[in-house]
């Protein structure tokens, strides 16, 4: 299997007080080049902090993490930075969208990190606006959007660059079930044409439908699969 991201023994610790808490524990993680997963869990699980250690959001205190051949664990901040702008996309939950920007403004947004040029930037987000079915609401601000449009917005600014890897955090957890199985039926069209490794965290015990496998966590470790 080629693979786009593994994990060796990752273990995450929290200081509070005189406390030492690990949210996550000596985990072997692995997700193949175009494989979708669910980490599901409980409030407190782990499975959070699972997805910031994956995303390069923080460092582990032990262990390594190597996303497409790369050990961003051995990465300094500005090197985590610059590999999270070219190889990874995120969706989250409320939208994260800037207000005071046009919806192909928030879409651009990734390529204007990039120094792209305004009219090259605008030109591929109203591409991915298109693909996304938005085109027709290029100019429109997030206040003006439905909850389903903002996180369809927020889709097409997590896949402008085309990234090997996305991560989502409940992206469905603010929107109603037919309007998040449109945003679910979305993203999977989208990412199996692009082979798109795609990592969810979810409490929706209906996320099963969409991906290849899910993984669950329980105090801070991977539980073994259940036997049908």
């Amino acid at each position: 299997m080629n693979l786009a991201i593994q994990t060796k023994a990752v273990t995450k610790e929290y200081h509070v007080g005189e406390s030492r808490i690990r949210a996550v524990e000596n985990v072997d993680f692995h997700a193949g080049a175009g494989e979708f997963i669910c980490i599901s869990g409980k409030s407190g699980s782990g499975k959070s902090t699972m997805l910031n250690l994956l995303a390069g959001l923080e460092n582990p205190t032990f262990g390594e993490i190597i996303l497409l051949g790369e050990h961003i664990e051995a990465m300094n901040e500005k090197q985590r930075l610059r590999f999270r702008r070219n190889h990874i996309g995120f969706v989250f939950q409320s939208y994260n969208l800037l207000p005071q920007f046009s919806a192909v403004e928030n879409v651009a947004l990734p390529l204007l990190l990039r120094g792209t040029p305004v009219r090259e930037r605008n030109r591929q987000a109203m591409e991915i606006l298109e693909l996304v079915g938005l085109s027709n609401h290029a100019g429109h601000k997030p206040s003006e959007m439905s909850g389903g449009q903002q996180q369809r917005i927020g889709i097409a600014r997590a896949i402008i660059t085309k990234p090997g890897i996305v991560f989502a955090d409940e992206p469905t957890g603010n929107l109603d079930t037919r309007t998040g199985d449109e945003i679910m039926q979305l993203l999977v069209g989208i990412f199996r044409e692009w082979n798109t490794t795609f990592i969810l965290v979810s409490h929706d015990a209906d996320m099963h439908r969409y991906t290849h496998r899910e993984v669950s966590m329980l105090d801070g470790h991977i539980q073994p699969p259940v036997a049908n």
